[in-house]
């Protein structure tokens, strides 16, 4: 055999090789789902080539192949929609979900598979939450699936979110992999790395290079052979660094060279020691490049270029080459091996040689091959206006590329793409000549982007540098309120104030925006500004409500203002929150005015409104189960009603319901950190103290700014350490959540955690702070609309004073909010102290205590107060030590409602689908359903169910 023989102009090998035992894994991880198998390695390792041999393994699975670019485009999602644009046969055979329908923006391709299009929603957390269902679901229908996603250390941000809020819950079928290169993986990437779930079947398979024994098996199958000599494997392990891409092109080079030569059955090089081939990938691949004839020169250079793999009529037409010799050109490339055809597209096999081509390529031309490459891809539809402006900035043409990336921002806006609206725009703006009109559109633009890509210092540098600019007017007061928006973002609270108020003047022709100033002026943020300068930015906010055109607005504004005056306890909160029922006939209409509901509600539980809080949460979560498809509102409304369930007691079910929702805002800090913030409450007082993280609780709320949600966690992390003879500590890691509420006029929701604070001081004989702070709030706080005010004062009282008349009275207003936790401690205060004077009353008082706690489930406070009944010799209740809850023989909520639906023949994934549980969830309460109806069958449980009934 000599050179002419040998069939590998593609030096490729025909065979995997070194990769035997990550391929066996990878294979056994995929084919018990759900699972998730990363693979880590750096550039030309080999990843993709490991996921090139699942083909021929899956049986009947459906492999889906989806590619990350550097180059970005204003879709946002990009590897997944290129990996399920090819799916209408197969979704021509199943039903899909409604959210489905949200993905008509993003895949028109499957637009005849797809449910009717959605009315967008103009909240972009929204529209994004509602792609990501669609997606999800989309996956589920599809049924057995094999998803791999490449190159995942270029994935957009919105990528990274799906692929955590996808294993959070993934579809029962599904088999995800991820190439990426460990060394540039983003933050996001890491997280999916740690991210737990026991259902999930996970490998985490890193690829390291080939050692010779195996660099010298990869170069004989290249090249046709049994072998290669040792010291020819040797030399390019060495040179290639054991990448296996880097070794293809090194053996490529050398045959270029005629330098290969063969003895026997094996191959060698020649005069070892007397060539000086280069160690790197680069200038191996130059080397090819300039082998090549003319016009597979000139196409190479115009692939690198593009970047990215295009249709083959982008790529001829971006060739200086005349049209013919472009396309021989190419042919001579593919035979090579050094271009590659992927579907309907072809380009470089490897980034790095699309790098090492591109830097040889002398600027001017370089420059050329970018306009001309800018005007070949703008003829694709559609428009890939990313590649676009890259090209056009690239080729120099400013004005031009300022268009261009103005589009593509608007687009990506329109698709809830806000990160990578934000890359562009900043280029735009820190690059190019703009003059002031258009510097202040598109500054505007970026203000109201978003926060993902850039840091709020980023965004008020250029923000404020196109104010500096635009005289007066309301694209300056635009800018200035975003400005504010900003600085609140990094807690700069005075700068807010200040930006927000020289806004209010330039706003006067927009009366919804300017009223969103005064109320964002309205709330106090602690930047040494009075509670009556705040009241009366409330006030104007009011007063510009008639001149709001849209009645939906109108209600937004009126709930906002309520929101606010509630948690400041101002007596006018009821009269406003009375008339945003009646403007809306008691049933919110909108998204707009759902969300009215549900800010007013959600404060109105922390302010101690619990009644009023469960009625505004019920009817914005009726809403949102009619009308939202995307169930983010609906979710929220629930998060919300979780919370109004633990102040107010209703704690049946409760854990179980905190747990779902908790998966579900897995990609949404502030709602998961407030879920997480009861189940750690309802931990403390179910007695589950292990893993308990009431300071992190605390930590995560003062980080996130959630100053009105902290009495929770700081309340419970007080009474812990005090019963754990820690108070002292407590007591100063609390002093932050303390100041706040006093800086910011909070003390309506802030007195929640006043008792706690109390006993803490008094147990380390510091009592007269206590009473200075109680002494304190009585005076500043006795005329505020704030139902937990007297009740947690005379709880405080009862501690300072050790009267059990005091916490007998709290224990009466704890009543009537209703907060029956409280109450329970109360009267278990009352009875400590009445029989330390032998009071008689202590042991009814006593009993209340436990009958309370029992009926919460409260063991951590059972336990304590049973102890205190033993000492004093009364009897106490015996009760179920089962659960958390307690429920006995008896169905939790949970487990009856997944028993009914399975009654009716839903399957696991119906049921999942039904209540938006896991299906391990539904199999979990199912199981334990069918246990405690006594039932082997699944058939038998809809007669067991009516022989109950």
């Amino acid at each position: 055999m000599d050179d002419a023989d040998v069939t590998a102009d593609r030096m490729i090998s025909p065979v995997l090789v070194g990769r035997a035992a990550e391929l066996r894994s990878l294979l056994s991880v995929v084919t018990r789902v759900p699972a998730v198998v990363l693979i880590e390695g750096e550039a030309g390792i080999g990843k993709t080539r490991l996921v090139g041999e699942l083909a021929s393994e899956l049986g009947d699975r459906l492999l889906l192949v989806g590619g990350c670019a550097q180059i970005r485009e204003p879709f946002p999602l990009g590897p997944l929609l290129d990996a399920l644009r090819g799916t209408g046969e197969r979704l021509e055979r199943v039903r899909l979900s409604p959210v489905t329908a949200a993905l008509h923006p993003l895949l028109p391709e499957l637009a005849p598979f797809l449910p009717p299009a959605l009315t967008p929603l103009d909240d972009p957390a929204g529209r994004r939450h509602q792609v990501f269902r669609g997606l999800a679901e989309l996956l589920r229908a599809l049924g057995r699936v094999v998803l791999v996603l490449e190159d995942l250390h270029w994935a957009d941000e919105q990528t990274a979110e799906f692929l955590g809020y996808l294993l959070a819950d993934p579809p029962s079928e599904l088999a995800l992999v991820l190439t990426f290169r460990g060394e540039e993986a983003g933050p996001g990437m890491r997280a999916l790395m740690t991210r737990r779930r026991a259902e999930v079947t996970r490998a985490h398979i890193v690829l390291a290079p080939l050692n010779v024994a195996e660099t010298n098996e990869l170069t004989a199958a290249i090249l046709g052979t049994q072998q290669v000599s040792e010291e020819f494997a040797v030399y390019l392990c060495e040179r290639a660094s054991g990448l296996p891409y880097a070794i293809q092109e090194l053996v490529a080079l050398l045959r270029s060279r005629g330098t290969l030569i063969q003895h026997g059955t094996g191959w060698a090089r020649k005069a070892l020691d007397e060539l000086d081939v280069p160690a790197g990938v680069r200038d191996s691949v130059l080397e090819r490049v300039r082998g090549l004839s003319g016009s597979a020169q000139a196409m190479a250079e115009a692939a690198a270029v593009l970047q990215v793999p295009v249709p083959v009529s982008v790529l001829v037409a971006t060739c200086h080459a005349p049209p013919e010799e472009a396309r021989a050109g190419l042919v001579e490339l593919l035979e090579r091996g050094l271009f590659a055809e992927r579907a309907d597209a072809v380009g470089f096999r490897h980034m790095l040689a699309v790098q090492a081509v591109y830097e040889s390529v002398p600027l001017p031309r370089r420059q050329a091959l970018h306009t001309r490459a800018a005007a070949a891809v703008s003829r694709q539809r559609p428009e890939p206006l990313g590649q676009i402006a890259h090209h056009l900035r690239r080729a120099g043409d400013l004005d031009a590329w300022v268009d261009a990336a103005e589009k593509a921002a608007a687009q990506a806006v329109a698709l809830a793409n806000d990160a990578e609206a934000e890359r562009l725009l900043e280029a735009v703006l820190r690059h190019a000549p703009l003059d002031p009109a258009r510097e202040g559109r598109l500054a505007v633009r970026l203000g109201w982007a978003g926060s993902y890509a850039l840091s709020a210092e980023e965004v008020i540098d250029l923000l404020r540098g196109a104010v500096e600019r635009q005289p007066a007017g309301p694209v300056r007061g635009e800018l200035n309120y975003l400005i504010g928006l900003q600085h609140e973002r990094s807690g700069a609270l005075r700068e807010r104030y200040s930006h927000i108020a020289a806004a209010v003047p330039e706003l006067v022709d927009n009366p919804f925006l300017a009223a969103s100033a005064m109320v964002g002026l309205g709330i106090p943020t602690g930047a040494g500004i009075p509670l009556a300068e705040h009241l009366s930015w409330l006030d104007r906010a009011r007063d510009l409500i008639p001149a709001i055109a849209e009645p939906e607005w109108r209600v937004s504004i009126l709930g906002k203002v309520a929101m606010v005056l509630t948690c400041v306890g101002d007596p006018r909160r009821a009269a406003l929150t009375e008339q945003m029922l009646e403007q809306t006939g008691r049933r919110p209409a909108s998204r707009w005015e759902v969300m009215a509901y549900e800010s007013v509600g959600a404060n109105a539980t922390l302010a101690g409104h619990h009644d009023a809080a469960k009625d505004l949460l019920s009817l914005a979560l009726a809403e949102a189960v009619r009308h939202d498809v995307t169930r983010l509102i609906e979710f929220r409304c629930r998060v919300d009603l979780v919370v109004q369930a633990y102040c107010s007691g209703s704690w049946h079910g409760l854990a179980e319901e905190a747990e779902d929702l908790r998966d579900r805002f897995s990609d949404q800090r502030t709602y998961r950190v407030l879920i997480e913030t009861v189940e750690n409450c309802l931990a403390l007082a179910q007695g589950r103290l292990d893993g308990i993280r009431l300071d992190d609780m605390v930590r995560e709320n003062l980080r996130m700014g959630a100053v009105d949600a902290l009495p929770l966690p700081v309340g419970a992390l007080l009474r812990l350490a005090t019963s754990q003879g820690e108070a002292g500590a407590a007591v100063a890691g609390t002093a932050e959540a303390f100041a706040l509420w006093a800086d910011q006029d909070l003390w309506p929701v802030g007195v929640r955690a006043v008792p706690a604070l109390a006993e803490a001081l008094v147990s380390v004989g510091r009592a007269d702070e206590a009473a200075e702070l109680v002494a304190r709030l009585d005076r500043e706080l006795a005329a505020l609309d704030a139902p937990l005010v007297p009740a947690a004062l005379d709880h405080a009282r009862g501690f300072l004073t050790g009267d059990a008349e005091r916490f007998t009275a709290a224990a009466t207003a704890y009543d009537r909010l209703p907060a029956p936790y409280e109450a329970a401690q109360a009267r278990e205060q009352a009875a400590l102290r009445l029989f330390a004077v032998d009071d008689e009353r202590a042991a009814a008082l006593l009993a209340a205590a436990i009958e309370g706690y029992g009926g919460l489930g409260a063991h951590w406070d059972l336990d304590r107060a049973t102890k205190l009944a033993r000492q004093r010799g009364l009897s106490s209740p015996v009760r179920h030590r089962g659960g958390p809850r307690g429920y006995g023989s008896e169905l939790s909520p949970r487990e009856s409602a997944v028993a009914r639906l399975a009654a009716t023949g839903l399957t696991n994934k119906e049921i999942a689908k039904e209540l938006f549980v896991s299906a391990k969830t539904v199999e979990k309460h199912l199981g334990a359903a069918m246990r405690k109806l006594g039932l082997h069958s699944r058939a038998a449980i809809a007669h067991r169910l009516a022989e109950l009934q």
